[in-house]
């Protein structure tokens, strides 16, 4: 079974951090300002202000956890020996260095894989009712239905998370994700001249995308040793 040895967390947290600066505050911030404006009062205390982002967050963090379990346990359906781990891993390193040279903006691989129901009429209209719902639980159901949102690097995360092969990883690599955007996400009214700086963003998501294929070239390379290690055991069981 693939664990969380195969996959570096370090390595997520730095991608996800970069990653939001460059791309989550692009994507995401229209929304976080919206709901700033709509739902929270000018009035309202700063903890007030502040548990409203969090509960916002952390619904984007549920979402991102339960589609992390969904693709981990896809994953593991394929998985049921050494070698077909590695070809699972092979699959999705290649996949990954697609999502990053894709964020680079060198092909179009997200764009034609791309597909999300946000543009039906049933998400549309809950998506208005929630936003201009004042109780606090809407925050976190505001989060929740970001989450489902189409976004290039939560595919990278959740390719990610299939090759953990593992419902629980999965959710623990998206979690990850989704944990490591909330310092951007949070802080974006203290960084709105950052994130409104066209150089300052395109940096950032070079080098998270960067991150991406140097993740994804090291990820096929761990495919690869599991299809040697697995071919090498094989032999040796032939020869006794």
């Amino acid at each position: 079974m693939i664990n969380m040895e195969t996959v570096n967390i370090i390595t997520i947290i730095t991608i996800a951090f970069l990653g939001s600066f460059g791309h989550c505050i692009g994507m995401c911030g229209g929304i976080v300002l919206a709901y700033s404006t709509i739902k929270i009062e000018p009035k309202s205390s700063k903890v007030s202000q502040g548990a409203a982002h969090l509960l916002y967050s952390f619904g984007r963090v549920f979402t991102y956890s339960i589609l992390g379990a969904i693709f981990g346990a896809l994953g593991g359906v394929v998985v049921f020996s050494n070698t077909a781990n590695g070809v699972l891993l092979v699959a999705a390193g290649i996949a990954m260095v697609l999502a990053g040279l894709s964020l680079m903006g060198k092909i179009k691989f997200l764009t034609l894989i791309e597909h999300s129901f946000s543009s039906s009429p049933a998400y549309k209209n809950l998506f208005k009712r929630v936003l201009n719902s004042k109780s606090n639980f809407s925050f976190f159901a505001l989060g929740m239905l970001n989450g489902l949102l189409p976004c290039g690097f939560v595919y990278f995360f959740a390719i990610t998370a299939a090759s953990t092969a593992s419902p629980l990883y999965g959710a623990l690599v998206m979690a990850i994700f989704g944990l490591s955007t909330i310092p951007a996400m949070f802080g974006l009214g203290f960084l709105a001249s950052l994130s409104s700086a066209t150089n300052f963003r395109n940096m950032m998501m070079s080098l998270s995308s960067f991150a991406v294929v140097l993740y994804g070239s090291y990820t096929i390379y761990n495919g690869y040793d599991y299809i040697i290690r697995a071919e090498k055991t094989l032999t040796e069981c032939h020869t006794k």
